[in-house]
């Protein structure tokens, strides 16, 4: 099975799950490149390391993907 991006009907869904913002500090990289990252590597089985340059740095779709993990995030999108 491969792995295809989010729709904007599924991002409509996801959107408004995702953590606030930090109002201070770097910007935080797009959400939606970010997720469709870490979906591809989760569907595909893929090391993080191997993800996509198109979804960004590895570390910041593991990093997103823990944090989404413990806020029990995870569970609403299912």
């Amino acid at each position: 099975m491969g792995f295809q991006e989010l729709t904007d009907e599924q991002w409509a869904f996801i959107a408004p799950l995702r953590p606030p913002r930090a109002k201070t500090g770097r910007p935080r990289v797009d959400d939606r490149k970010v997720l469709n990252g870490i979906l591809d590597v989760r569907v595909t089985g893929c090391r993080w390391c191997d993800m996509p340059r198109p979804y960004g740095a590895d570390q910041t779709a593991w990093r997103r993907f823990r944090e989404l993990q413990e806020k029990g995030i995870w569970q609403k999108i299912l």
